[in-house]
């Protein structure tokens, strides 16, 4: 053991990554489900590292990996917060600012109460409100107190001592709550909600079997037979033949002939016609009553499937049976909606947001002529736009440093992280109105995300690692019951205040709740309780206010309580 301490202490590079690796080791540890994830298993890790020696943490390194993760947050959630303070209405940012907020000021009342230092109350922040990234603000906050240096490194060291007594709890209580106490407060059924909700936005579950999850849609020739309902008939009308099909006739066999579909073209018997649409109404319908033939020339159609960002202000606030009425969306197929990251569940009454990525399929001229219409095409990059990163990093610091605040007899400055932060929201929300503009890779972005986090969070975890067993005598059991109450009163709060001020439909209420408190596997278990994904609707529209708040929240405390 004094061997492993001493080789820690001389090579601490290959402490941070022997904390990761076990980091990421414990967090995907699951019991019924529940797990720490990998970022809280980097904060354990780095405190178990940590009983064998002091490790040697360097500042500068912190602070780059902590601005790389705040810039990349804000660059994921900077299209979708701003769209949400915009265009979703004020329930959603109603309900991220009561749990917020509530979180924020049952904090303080415990800290008030237990007399916590500002690093203990801010490991209580982060921990019960699940937002690890606020121990990063927290730190610069106390960095920044007119204290001794050595006071100032072991207030730091309290933040990872409460944050690891706190989050456990933290974690659990918010699944917990939105998959099951919440549920009981509001006399609900999850299941029974969800199908409402589902009828309400015409969302069909799909029977097991009956589509290809792979191909769901597909292009067959079928010959018009004499005598049949498409004979006389002009291209439009024959679409229409089957309701609610969204059939689209995309090429005509006359004779020797192709013909490209005008929608004017009147069919006559003996016609073959290539018909695009989804593969069980082609098979169950047109295949009951038509003649399928193999025609490899007819068939040769190019089709593309391309995500596109939509940016189009006159679809933003449509909702998908609308737009699908529109000649824009003719011969053209939706699978997939991209909102924030989440998938977002297709259906007649799903209302579309600028900044969504929409998969679309169809034949190539069309996808790209909706291109036009919709917003650009998505194509794949592994180019980083460096000197955007390097810019608005820096900016984002400077911006931070300069302005400042007036609290008391001090000055709080905005800081570098959260300069830093609101760059990242503001890249983001440049690159949903101009996606060319300061484009980085979603691999680098996770990376920056994941691994900027979870190191800063391990070398945390190795400074406090000496001073954890005293620091958890000197905070005693008041901090963990502290750390029940502040997980549970914003999801409390929230629930009543959604419910009977701002009227949110249950489901939409409790996807809500983990988004106000960032902890997408309360979104999970919502949707496996209640057997729907409609939940994400809810969790989409405060998880990316509530990332910014609750980051922010960090800072704040540390002023709250200095």
């Amino acid at each position: 053991m004094e061997w492993l301490g001493g080789f820690l202490e001389r090579y601490p590079e290959l402490a941070l990554y022997l904390a990761i690796g076990l980091g990421y080791l414990i967090g995907g540890l699951k019991i019924k489900g529940f797990g720490l994830g990998p970022v809280t298993g980097s904060l354990f890790a780095g405190i178990l590292l940590g009983q064998f020696g002091e490790v040697p943490v360097s500042p500068v390194a912190k602070s780059i990996l902590f601005l790389l993760f705040l810039f990349g947050i804000g660059y994921s959630v900077g299209p979708q917060f701003l769209r949400t303070l915009k265009s979703d209405g004020l329930r959603p940012i109603g309900l991220a600012l009561c749990v917020t907020l509530t979180g924020l000021l049952a904090a303080w009342a415990v800290a008030s109460i237990l007399g916590l230092d500002p690093g203990f109350a801010a490991g209580l922040t982060s921990g019960s409100l699940t937002e690890s990234p606020a121990m990063g603000t927290a730190t610069e906050a106390i960095n920044s107190l007119p204290l001794p240096a050595e006071e100032r490194s072991r207030l730091i060291g309290h933040i990872a001592v409460a944050d690891a007594l706190c989050y456990v709890f933290g974690a659990f209580g918010v699944i917990w709550f939105c998959s099951a106490l919440g549920p009981k407060l509001l006399h609900i059924d999850l299941e029974e909600e969800a199908s409402k909700l589902e009828a309400e936005l015409g969302i069909e579950r799909k029977k097991p079997g009956v589509i290809s999850a792979w191909r769901p849609f597909e292009l067959r020739a079928y010959q018009i037979r004499e005598g049949g309902s498409a004979v006389g008939k002009t291209v439009a009308q024959a679409e229409t033949l089957v309701p609610n099909s969204r059939l689209f006739i995309q090429r005509i066999r006359r004779g020797e002939q192709i013909l490209e579909a005008q929608p004017s073209e009147v069919l006559r018997a003996g016609d073959v016609v290539a018909v695009a649409g989804r593969r069980e109404v082609l098979v169950e319908v047109l295949g009951t009553t038509g003649s399928e033939v193999e025609d490899h020339e007819l068939l040769d159609v190019p089709v593309a499937s391309f995500d596109l960002f939509l940016t189009s202000k006159d679809l933003a606030g449509k909702t998908i049976g609308e737009v699908a009425r529109s000649d824009a969306a003719r011969s053209l197929f939706l699978r997939q909606i991209r909102r924030g990251g989440e998938v977002i569940p297709i259906a007649p009454g799903t209302e579309l947001q600028r900044g969504d990525i929409l998969r679309v399929v169809g034949p190539e001229p069309v996808v790209e002529r909706a291109a036009k219409l919709i917003g650009p095409i998505v194509r794949p990059t592994e180019a980083t736009d460096f000197v955007t990163l390097g810019f608005a990093i820096f900016l984002g610091g400077l911006v931070g440093v300069v302005v400042a605040f007036p609290v008391g007899n001090m000055h709080i400055s905005l800081s570098t992280s959260v300069g830093v932060l609101l760059a990242g929201l503001l890249v983001g929300h440049l690159r949903s109105t101009h996606p060319l503009f300061g484009r980085i890779p979603d691999g680098a972005v996770s990376l920056m995300t994941s691994l900027g986090l979870a190191a800063f969070v391990a070398m945390t975890g190795l400074h406090a690692g000496p001073i954890f067993v005293e620091a958890v005598r000197e905070a005693g059991i008041g901090l963990l019951i502290g750390g029940v109450f502040v997980t549970l009163t914003p999801q409390v709060a929230g629930l009543y205040f959604a419910r009977y001020v701002l009227r949110m439909n249950p489901l939409l209420i409790l996807g809500g709740l983990a988004g106000a408190q960032t902890m997408t596997a309360g979104l999970a278990a919502v949707q496996e309780r209640s057997g729907s994904p409609v939940a994400v609707l809810g969790y989409t529209g405060t998880v990316a206010i509530g990332h910014i708040l609750l980051t922010t929240w960090g800072a704040v405390i540390v002023a709250l309580t200095a």
